[in-house]
């Protein structure tokens, strides 16, 4: 029987548009580092497109070698089996489908077996969503990085920039940190600070925080693969750390008891179930459409 990885990567190989004009096989310059890129949602394929654009540069030192992403889901109205963002953008870049790998746990020896034989030497994670076991973090000779949108030690988890919305936070910003097996816990290489807009919602601030942590990472990367990064990476202080959980349904609910403040970062940083983000004047029409029914 087929392991999930190698059915996936099957099922991808019947994505690729047909506009494609790229090679089928990624030809490996043995002067270039071997990176393994890992994501998932859509604001993780803007990252990806910066990696595919620096190791198009003449002085490039990498290659993307392989993508790791979550498995293909069921989504839009026609619940059709989709690749993840990232799959279908590495695709539609002409990224060969027999190198995006997909299992459902990274820790299966089957896909372990594969991605070892691929002899990468960084990976770079962002928003991939599954948590990296030793036996994998172990394979990469130069480590795996991260791009976590918070101030390390600030905001560890799943949600960081939708608690830190919920706590008002004026300032916030992105980090490069190694990763560990403790959950966003690795030495920091960089971060970038910036200033909230107290209007900002939580998907425009993702996406402006991932946006400067590709930054960070294509300037970091020639200290990252020549080892002068671990030197000097900073250790987090633990007993500076906060945890940021995912955001569960029973919180996205609006109270009109509560504080006014309180109501107005819970805006900023839920949307409404399987809905799109509107403003303000469409919510209160659409509330008030709901309330006319009634």
């Amino acid at each position: 029987m087929l392991s999930s990885s190698v059915m996936i990567r099957r099922f991808c190989s019947f994505s690729v548009t047909a506009s494609s004009s790229a090679p089928s096989t990624i030809t490996s310059n043995s002067k270039k580092k071997r990176l393994v890129f890992l994501g998932s949602p859509q604001v993780s394929a803007s990252v990806l497109d910066a990696l595919f654009n620096a190791s198009a540069a003449q002085d490039s030192l990498f290659e993307v070698t392989a993508i790791i992403a979550q498995p293909p889901t069921r989504r839009d109205r026609g619940r059709k089996v989709m690749p993840s963002p990232v799959a279908q953008h590495a695709l539609d870049r002409g990224f060969p489908s027999d190198l995006i790998f997909t299992p459902v746990k990274v820790g299966e020896e089957a896909f372990l077996s594969n991605f070892k034989a691929l002899e990468p030497e960084l990976c770079v994670t962002a928003a991939y969503g599954n948590i990296l076991p030793t036996k994998f973090l172990n394979i990469p000779s130069k480590g795996t990085v991260n791009i976590h949108p918070s101030l390390l030690p600030l905001y560890r988890g799943a949600a960081p920039v939708q608690r830190a919305l919920q706590d008002g936070v004026k300032e916030t910003g992105v980090s490069l940190a190694y990763t560990v097996r403790k959950l966003d816990a690795g030495p920091v290489i960089a971060r970038e600070r910036v200033t909230v807009d107290d209007q900002i919602k939580a998907p425009d601030l993702l996406e402006l925080l991932f946006a400067l942590g590709s930054k960070l990472l294509i300037r970091e990367l020639p200290s990252i693969f020549d080892g002068s990064a671990s030197g000097r990476a900073e250790e987090q202080d633990d007993s500076r750390a906060s945890l940021a959980p995912k955001i569960t349904p029973e919180e996205s609910w609006l109270s009109f008891d509560e504080d006014a403040q309180v109501l107005h970062n819970k805006v900023l940083e839920v949307q409404l179930p399987g809905k799109r983000t509107v403003n303000a004047a469409s919510f209160w029409n659409g509330l008030r459409g709901q309330i006319l029914k009634k």
